[in-house]
């Protein structure tokens, strides 16, 4: 009877720096025996691999782009492989596949068809702010992008301020990088001045910034944080 194949969960780095220099030794043994890949975008998966493994042949690899241009029809083809002995990778644009990111669809699929995942170690710029934010890492939530139009904003941010202060839950959250210096500056505005704003930005980079304060102490010194992946978290004490 012949052995189905597993899904890696393969990590990538959160900027452009050296994948070695954050990712475990595992991550490149296993795309070194890996050459059928499921990725967000092609381009960046094929020179994240060959960043890590030079020698592999890119003529060898096959790959079944997942964005949200990718019809979901064809995602059970992409598991194709597992069910004939391959085993595949699953690699996210940054970060950890599956956290704030389209390949949760393929686990999901994966699990559905009894494909054994299997997730490897690497940075999520969600859990390594949080880490460093001096929040209760008992308790958190990540609530992804909040609401474009600034009334819908504004109370969405008072709503996250007040679940922070009834629940102890730290609320985590993002902005399109672009928007990010808008964001704080809402931020600093809308909540109380004595409610917590933790700023991570740049991740595992050399211009990494975190930084934890007070509403009103980031109205009084405000960071250029734009066009920088950056995770804010709010926390109301």
């Amino acid at each position: 009877m012949k052995t189905t194949g597993k899904l890696y969960l393969i990590p990538t780095t959160l900027g452009d720096n050296e994948p070695l220099e954050v990712l475990p030794i595992s991550v490149k043994k296993i795309i070194e025996l890996i050459n059928t890949y499921i990725v967000e975008n092609e381009k960046t998966a094929r020179r994240f691999i060959k960043k890590i493994t030079p020698k592999k042949q890119q003529s060898s690899l096959e790959l079944f782009p997942l964005n949200k241009f990718t019809d979901r029809i064809l995602l059970p083809e992409f598991l194709e492989p597992c069910l004939k002995g391959i085993d595949v990778g699953l690699i996210s644009e940054a970060g950890c596949p599956g956290v704030a990111d389209p390949g949760a669809e393929i686990v999901k699929l994966a699990h559905q068809k009894n494909i054994q995942v299997i997730p490897l170690v690497g940075p999520s710029s969600i859990l390594m702010a949080m880490m460093s934010s001096g929040f209760n890492g008992q308790n958190f939530a990540f609530n992804g992008y909040l609401p474009i139009e600034s009334n819908e904003r504004k109370n969405e941010i008072k709503r996250l301020e007040r679940l922070s202060f009834e629940q102890n839950q730290s609320q985590i959250f993002i902005e399109t990088p672009y928007r990010n210096n808008k964001m704080l500056e809402s931020l600093g505005n809308i909540l109380e001045n004595n409610t917590l704003i933790s700023v991570a930005c740049d991740i595992t980079l050399p211009t990494e910034f975190i930084k934890t304060q007070t509403a009103i102490e980031w109205k009084k010194n405000m960071v250029d944080l734009h066009k920088r992946p950056t995770i804010f978290i709010i926390h109301k004490e």
